[in-house]
């Protein structure tokens, strides 16, 4: 009876409630299934993330996951440098003519500086209501939802992940931000372990360079060579532009390239790295390496110098040897590249050290090389002087002494002719000996006086007696190099002159330096000068004086008998 009295729309009721709760379950099977399928989705973005073991494409993948993840149309990643602003900076849906039209890439202010400020995730459903916003560069394509979040490796924020644009709903959800702080979890352990994968292979390159360079050293290769390898090995390891060795100019404050290779190598080789230039001096006096994330804005350096011309990011490395640094290892990257990371500064130290001792090497073989040039030298010098003058100059007192026992006048002149080319050929060896110590780097450096006093000790052989010898004045320090080979030579050919042709027991030898005059007197009480003989000897000597715009004169000693010769020249 109940039955038959019910209407229509009683008889229908339950079936609509059926409905609507089959609707509702199937709507929460839906999003069940949705769910089931983002935490599949977020667990394989996690699993290709984690695959990839090369930095910059780990950090692409990363951006690419998560604009797959919240369905953002408009994905970046920012990474944030040593002067917390943004070093590199990643985009997914923006081309690349888009890209070039909107300019240089965003540093880090307005709503992404937010982020490096407040590392904490952010999410808006219009950016341009935040209070950080200032709007977007010209030629940017409109953007309302974000949602961004730090990205941490260990307890420090590597950079931020910013998405924009939700494309199937107005803003982003509590749930798009669960996801993506999962997956910036997942993208900081592979960013780490990126990076020791990166730092593991930069070692083993390291390793592989720092052999070669060792093979180098011991196999004798020229000092030259093995430093401009350690330079290309540098500046490909850590793919750097611009590579230079620098050394301290000796005497000098200041820091030489001595070798440059990559961009513009030439240019930059004959500049000097000035001694006020901050950067360089705390390269060279510090342990440990020093870096320029942009060294066009570095206070230290010398906004002056053409040597940084070009060039961003700058790293340099101390070479040390025996404990003290000897020169500056410099790396640098042409201007908008990704600046040097502690992962590629730090084991470069090792490596430098190899130039450094390349360097030490190169000194030590240049010093051995010199000694051994020298005692060369001077024994070549002391056997021209023991023995060859010593033997031609018996030979031609035997001929002078024949020439009494010969009449025939034509004989007595070839043996005439051939005494004067022994005396020749004796003055010859002898500026030979001289030249021969003129380049010895120790004679030099002890001054004329000392030169002087060796040649008159090393005369007493010829003459049987040691010279008087006399020196007034600052000879060591007024008198030019050129001044001092040439008093040299007129003194050699002087006692030469007094020992084969004087007989004298004496020789009085006065070297005067004042009011821009040198005069060099030597005086013997010989025979004097004869009579037509020959004055090739003297005549070399009045050359000498005529090219520094000096005089010769000879002549007898006031004190009457023997010879006096007077080499007087002006010093500028």
């Amino acid at each position: 009876m109940s039955g038959e009295g019910r209407g229509p729309a009683e008889q229908y009721l339950p079936k609509l409630r059926l409905d609507e709760l089959l609707d509702e379950l199937q709507a929460r099977i839906d999003a069940a299934r949705g769910t089931q399928d983002r935490v599949h989705r977020l667990l394989e973005a996690v699993l290709s993330v984690g695959r990839e073991l090369d930095l910059p494409q780990a950090l692409r993948s990363i951006v690419e996951a998560a604009v797959v993840l919240v369905d953002a149309e408009y994905g970046a990643l920012g990474v944030i440098g040593e002067n917390r602003m943004l070093s590199e900076f990643l985009t997914i849906g923006i081309g690349d003519e888009e890209r070039e039209r909107i300019g240089a890439l965003p540093s880090g202010h307005g709503i992404l500086g937010e982020l490096i400020r407040h590392p904490e995730p952010l999410r808006l459903a219009e950016l341009s209501d935040h209070p950080a916003s200032y709007g977007f560069p010209a030629h940017h394509p409109p953007m309302h939802s974000f949602l961004g979040v730090p990205i941490r490796v260990r307890d420090k924020v590597f950079g931020n992940l910013y998405l924009t644009e939700k494309r199937a709903a107005a803003e982003f959800d509590a749930e798009d931000e669960a996801v993506l702080s999962t997956l910036a979890v997942a993208a900081g352990i592979a960013i780490e372990n990126a990076r020791l994968y990166e730092e593991t292979r930069l070692r083993e390159r390291l390793l592989g360079a720092s052999s070669q360079v060792t093979s180098a050293l011991l196999s004798g290769a020229p000092s030259a060579d093995v430093l401009e390898l350690i330079v290309e090995q540098a500046r490909g390891i850590v793919s750097a532009d611009v590579g230079m060795i620098a050394e301290r100019v000796a005497g000098e404050e200041v820091l030489r390239p001595l070798f440059a290779v990559g961009v513009e190598a030439e240019r930059r080789r004959g500049l000097v790295m000035s001694g006020q230039d901050g950067f360089v001096e705390a390269a060279f006096s510090t342990a440990e390496p020093v870096t320029s994330p942009d060294i066009q804005q570095d206070p230290r350096i010398d906004q002056g110098s053409a040597l940084w011309a070009g060039l961003g990011s700058v790293v340099g490395v101390p070479l040390v040897a025996s404990g003290k640094s000897i020169g500056v290892l410099v790396l640098g990257r042409t201007a908008g590249r990704a600046p040097f990371t502690d992962t590629d500064a730090g084991p470069l130290l090792g490596f430098a050290g190899q130039a450094a001792l390349a360097l030490e090497l190169a000194e030590r073989r240049r010093d051995a090389e010199q000694i051994a040039l020298l005692q060369d030298r001077d024994r070549i010098a002391r056997d021209l002087h023991d023995l060859a003058i010593q033997r031609l100059f018996a030979a031609g007192m035997t001929l002078q002494s024949t020439q009494r026992f010969v009449d025939h006048p034509e004989a007595a002149e070839r043996l005439s002719r051939t005494v004067d080319d022994l005396d020749e050929t004796i003055k010859i060896i002898r500026s030979t000996i001289f030249g021969l110590r003129t380049h010895d780097g120790a004679t030099e450096k002890a001054g004329l006086r000392r030169r002087v006093s060796e040649a008159v000790a090393a005369s007493a052989a010829s003459l049987g007696f040691t010279p008087a010898l006399r020196i007034e004045g600052l000879v060591d320090t007024d008198v030019p190099g050129d001044v001092a080979d040439h008093v040299l030579a007129v003194l050699g050919e002087a006692l030469s002159n007094a020992a084969r042709h004087s007989g004298a027991c004496s020789v009085d030898i006065h070297l005067r330096f004042a009011v821009g005059e040198l005069t060099l007197t030597v005086a013997d009480d010989g025979r004097g000068v004869p009579p037509g003989v020959a004055r090739s000897g003297l005549r070399n000597l009045e050359e000498r004086a005529a090219a520094l715009g000096g005089t010769l004169t000879v002549g007898g000693r006031p004190e009457g008998g023997g010879t006096r010769l007077v080499w007087r020249v002006p010093v500028r």
